[in-house]
């Protein structure tokens, strides 16, 4: 049983425990509360602990079927694979040239491409010179207009910056040596080295192209190309939900399960996808700010 130094780190140890069940309860008891609406029964609406506690034979998967059986949601979901997998391609292409250029210690004017780079994170010029961008470019309307305006993350690529310049240098010099360009260096000696940052970016990526809400209410006016978070959120405030999926006198859940099974549906994908990277993430985040 291990012994406390001091009165004082006993205290530390009980307050931040307690924190730390108290900040899990906050996370838990509202997914917990979406969780049991998605599966509830049409018949359960009345029961005292409606959205709580329901036995797990009573149990529905009513909501799914009913969302996943409408055209535009999954039409929706659609939208949303492709601007998660191609602006992630885009984001990952354009960092990784980027960063492996900036982390060339003799490239000429090196210092100065680094201010330039700099530049957009120190002062953003806002949303409206970037609205008149893409509406100039004709991208309105297109999901180039989702995935090219934030194709390069200044953050994430001198992260890859810093971890490629982290790489033993005579690795790079040896191929070198053996008649290998800059352009062999880059694709065959670096991303095995770099596979614990590249995932970890990759995932940045991915997460923020999942969750884009903004930037598709901004640029897309037509319905069939939006995403699922915007679909997610007019569902959610729709005053008749009968606009986004059939809902009449014969559905078998009840409406605050279709908007619940809703959630479910839009977290799942990145719930898998966050195991099987989780165990690349610390090393390459931190590998990533702290070499260079």
């Amino acid at each position: 049983m291990r012994r406390f130094g001091s009165r004082d780190e006993a205290v530390f140890q009980v307050v931040t425990n307690s924190f730390l069940i108290l900040v899990l309860l906050v996370v838990i008891v509202p997914l917990w509360r979406v969780v049991m609406m998605s599966v509830t029964p049409l018949t359960a609406t009345n029961a005292p602990a409606f959205g709580f506690l329901l036995p797990p034979w009573q149990w529905t998967g009513a909501a799914f079927q009913q969302l996943l059986g409408h055209p535009s949601f999954l039409r929706a979901l659609s939208m949303s694979g492709v601007i998660t997998v191609g602006g992630t391609a885009i984001n990952m292409v354009l960092t990784v040239l980027l960063a492996y250029g900036l982390s060339i210690r003799t490239l000429p004017g090196r210092k100065g491409l680094t201010a330039i780079v700099l530049l957009p994170l120190l002062f953003n010029p806002g949303l409206i010179p970037a609205y008149l961008v893409v509406t100039r470019l004709g991208l309105v309307d297109t999901l180039w207009a989702v995935m090219l305006p934030g194709a390069i993350s200044v953050t994430n690529a001198f992260i890859m910056r810093n971890f490629i310049q982290g790489l033993p240098e005579e690795l790079k010099e040896a191929a070198r040596m053996d008649g290998a360009g800059d352009l062999h260096i880059l694709l065959r000696i670096i991303p095995p080295l770099s596979k614990p940052i590249l995932l970890t970016i990759g995932l940045f990526y991915a997460v923020g192209h999942w969750n884009e809400f903004f930037s598709p209410i901004l640029y897309l006016n037509n319905a069939k190309l939006l995403p699922l978070p915007v679909l997610l959120r007019n569902i959610l405030m729709a005053s008749n939900i009968n606009e986004y999926v059939e809902y009449d006198a014969f559905s078998s859940a009840p409406v605050q399960a279709l908007k619940a099974a809703g959630v479910i549906i839009t977290m799942v994908p990145m719930v898998f996808v966050y195991p099987w990277i989780q165990r690349h993430f610390t090393k390459g985040t931190l590998a990533g700010g702290l070499k260079g």
